[in-house]
């Protein structure tokens, strides 16, 4: 820690994260860094510091203080009517008296001292740092100004006396008030770090967990070309990757997940002839991308990697999740740190563990689409504003559209009871905003400011994981909340059925023990939505519309069946992170044939069935010349999952499997595509849905390790309904004794075989009953949907309670 004599300056060297007093949350935080990370080869750019100190005699030398405390007097503290006039005001004021003597004279051997190190064409980031900022409980992310690409001593210098101004911007003004600081009570320091030249490289910024959800178990990475503000301020659509942590350094593969954004501007320096010493921002310009460098991602997966290793080392190191900027530079190829602060969302949850389900009652013309945060439902009338000066306009209980947010919005942002924008994703100023405020947001819709209209009600949905959507209307929506704290697993295990990733970290959270189905159609459908066999067979489509709707999609792999066996794998693997190193058992793809057809290309590849739920489906498509070569993709893409990913908590379940014969013809399949029962702990199971599986339980037990009543399924063939016709629907009963009993004896068999067997159905968390019969029977586990897993645990744990009580384990 830096002693307390009066001095102007510092090296990073000399600073760390205890002198935030003395040199603020921001600059702390870089010292701490450049000090103490350097054995784990994290780079942070060299420079120095002017600390708070030289703020406090600057505004004492002048006698600003008084004046200060009587321009902020004036403020309207209801409606912020005057908000900008008072911060121009304040501004003003520390504009009109040049910095004394001693503190130029220290900015300037500061810069002399840099140019003797890099040489006289450096230039620096110039960056405000308060001595309230970046704690756990405050961010004060973007609320002061920052200057790129400073060159000079002269303009350096007006850097940092612009930077001492920006203290009272109208953002910095409003956020003191709302977290309850005195204005009075805090400095302004400013950092000079040399400047990396990402205008020739990318930039972006990177959390140690998932933002949105609070799952800790990820780095979320953005990124974009040229200088980092253009993500910051949500100016660009930014590519963004999810890594898995615990996994990091020790597989080949541990990026979970990646979308390629649009990246439209690139933010690089400005002539020199061009820059004005009055405006130091007049360094840098955006610039349009290149639609060759849009369809292309800014990094590469090992460049992904070894960022995400930095942000796991620097959130160990400081005991905390992390909000992290970091900048590539495009000369040297050389990655650097330039910003971290505490993540304070997540961090200020108490352990009181509250779970929301938002389900909308009525359905809506749907407006726009982008990503969704807050996990709620909200509407309103919506007010579209162009510019922050328009705080006027905006009404209590509007919803805010606009084009996209800086940190001049923040005073708007805290007034909107929702926010929409046309730009930006989940790291971008608006997003990282509205998780702060706890409000609903619908960002990078890239349409809301025209297909929305001012005064037009609307219905803001961000319940649905990561994707949100705005409404037409004043639409209805349920709301149930539950205390999940202290919610204790039963002995039968409770598991979940999935088939979305964008839930699978809000699921995550709910007491399980781990997922019993994960449905690989709904991942093909939702996350691929490309027939199989039209990728492995791209050059043999017929439909030439087709054939281009299919490479403009996929248009970034040559090899057409790597984008079906990256993008299932990853989405798989979003889930088997969410639970890991719960088991999660993925059952093989069960489309029937009707609804492989209304894949893109499908149509091609699929016979004309009369009743396709108890035709081509299941394991007979695995083996059959027509779909074989789309099995085979399946397995590579496990594989990937399992031994590049590293998630061998993933089990492979196969569907509809009508006879022993067909059992040994897919594993001998799945043998050949190197899944092979025990090799790295990997289970195979088959779902019991016909009468034949339980008929035969015995004999199929020899080839799986587990199985998973489909009772759906099972009912429907047991008695010959259909499980979806109205007119049988008396018929069609879980408690037929038929159907009963075929379970009882499959549960038997399987226990007396000693395998695992579970069931997936509403049934149990429907029918207290039904739960007692399983638990009876000795089921190990049963697998629900998320709405209706904590009923199923009640269920249960009242069906053990009555039938064997004994210890019941609390969850992990």
């Amino acid at each position: 820690m830096v002693t307390a004599e009066k001095k102007y300056t510092y090296g990073f060297g000399e600073i760390g994260s205890k002198d935030v007093g003395l040199v603020g949350g921001k600059n702390a935080s870089l010292g701490e860094m450049f000090s103490k990370l350097g054995g784990a080869h994290i780079r942070v750019p060299d420079g120095f510091v002017l600390s708070a100190q030289a703020y406090r005699d600057f505004v004492q030398v002048n006698g600003l203080q008084q004046q200060l405390d009587a321009a902020l007097a004036k403020l309207d503290t209801v409606g912020y009517s005057n908000l900008a006039a008072v911060g121009a005001d304040c501004r003003a004021l520390l504009l009109q008296f040049e910095l004394p003597e001693a503190v130029r004279q220290a900015i300037r051997e500061g810069f002399q001292r840099m140019v003797s190190e890099y040489g006289s064409e450096i230039s620096f980031a110039v960056r405000s740092s308060a001595t309230a900022e970046d704690l756990p409980t405050a961010s004060f992310a973007g609320q002061q100004e920052t200057y790129l690409n400073v060159q000079g001593e002269d303009l350096l210098i007006r850097a940092c006396h612009q930077c001492f101004a920006s203290l009272y911007t109208d953002r910095a003004i409003k956020y003191r008030i709302d977290n309850g600081f005195e204005h009075a009570k805090v400095a302004l320091s400013v950092g000079v770090q040399r400047m990396v030249r990402s205008d020739l490289g990318c930039s972006g910024v990177m959390f140690t967990l998932d933002p949105d959800s609070g799952f800790e178990n990820v780095v979320l990475i953005s990124g974009s070309y040229g200088l980092g503000e253009n993500i910051v301020q949500g100016n660009v659509n930014s590519d963004e990757w999810l890594v898995f942590k615990e996994l990091a350094g020790d597989v080949n593969r541990p990026i979970i997940s990646r979308k390629l954004g649009s990246k439209e501007l690139t933010m690089v320096y400005t002539p020199v002839e061009s820059w004005d010493l009055r405006r130091p921002e007049s360094a840098i310009q955006n610039i349009e991308t290149s639609l060759e460098m849009r369809q292309k991602f800014v990094l590469q997966d090992d460049e992904i990697r070894d960022l995400a290793l930095w942000g796991k080392a620097i959130e160990q190191h400081y005991g905390c999740h992390m909000d992290i900027e970091w900048a590539k530079d495009g000369i040297t190829n050389e990655f650097f740190i330039v910003q971290a602060r505490p993540e304070t969302v997540h961090s200020q949850k108490g352990k009181t563990r509250l779970y929301t389900e938002y389900e909308l009652k009525t359905k809506g013309k749907v407006l726009c689409k982008g990503v969704g945060l807050g996990n709620r439902i909200t509407s309103g009338k919506a007010r579209i504003l162009q510019s922050p000066s328009e705080i006027d306009l905006l009404q209590a209980d509007e919803i805010l559209v606009t084009c996209r947010t800086d940190p001049d919005w923040d005073p708007v942002l805290m007034k909107a009871a929702a926010i929409v924008t046309d730009q930006g994703g989940p790291t971008s100023h608006a997003a990282i905003v509205a998780r702060e405020m706890g409000a609903v947001a619908v960002v990078g819709t890239g349409n809301a400011t025209s297909s929305i209209q001012t005064g037009q009600w609307i219905t803001v949905n961000a319940a649905e994981g990561d994707s949100g959507s705005v409404l037409e209307g004043k639409l209805e929506w349920t709301e149930k909340t539950t205390d999940i704290s202290n919610v204790k697993l039963p002995r039968t295990q409770p598991m979940l059925i999935l088939g979305h990733p964008s839930k699978a970290f809000q699921f995550a959270q709910l007491p399980n023990a781990g997922v019993g189905l994960m449905r690989m159609e709904f991942i093909i459908n939702n996350a691929i939505g490309i027939h199989p066999m039209a990728l492995h067979h791209f050059d043999k489509l017929e439909d030439q519309a087709v054939k281009s709707e299919i490479e403009a999609k996929t248009h970034a792999y040559p090899d057409k069946k790597e984008f079906f066996v990256q993008r299932l794998a990853e989405a798989t693997a979003v889930i088997a992170a969410a639970f890991y190193p719960k088991d999660v058992i993925v059952r093989m793809s069960d489309f029937k044939s009707n609804e492989y057809a209304n894949l893109l290309g499908g149509k091609q590849f699929e016979p004309n069935e009369e009743n396709p739920m108890i035709g081509f489906r299941g394991a007979s498509r695995y083996y059959h010349p027509l779909y074989r070569e789309g099995f085979e993709m399946e397995c590579k893409a496990m594989k990937v999952v399992r031994e590049e990913m590293g998630f061998t908590n993933v089990k492979l379940m196969i569907p509809f499997c009508r006879t022993v014969d067909e059992a040994l013809k897919v594993n001998q399949i799945m043998d050949e595509q190197g899944l092979r029962r025990g090799e790295k702990g990997l289970e195979r199971y088959m779902m019991v849905e016909i009468p034949s599986n339980a008929i035969l339980a015995t004999e199929f037990a020899e080839h799986f390790d587990g199985f998973s009543i489909g009772s759906n399924d099972l009912t429907q063939l047991t008695l010959g309904a259909d499980r979806d016709s109205e007119l049988l629907s008396e018929i069609f009963s879980p408690f037929d004794p038929a159907v009963m009993r075929l379970i009882e004896m499959a549960i038997q068999k399987a226990r007396a075989a000693n395998i695992k067997i579970g069931l997936c159905g509403q049934a149990p968390s429907d029918y207290p009953a039904y739960a007692k019969f399983l638990v009876r029977c000795g089921i190990d586990s049963i697998s629900f949907n998320a709405d209706a897993l904590l009923k199923g645990i009640e269920n249960i744990a009242l069906a053990e309670s009555e039938l064997q009580p004994e210890i019941i384990h609390p969850m992990d």
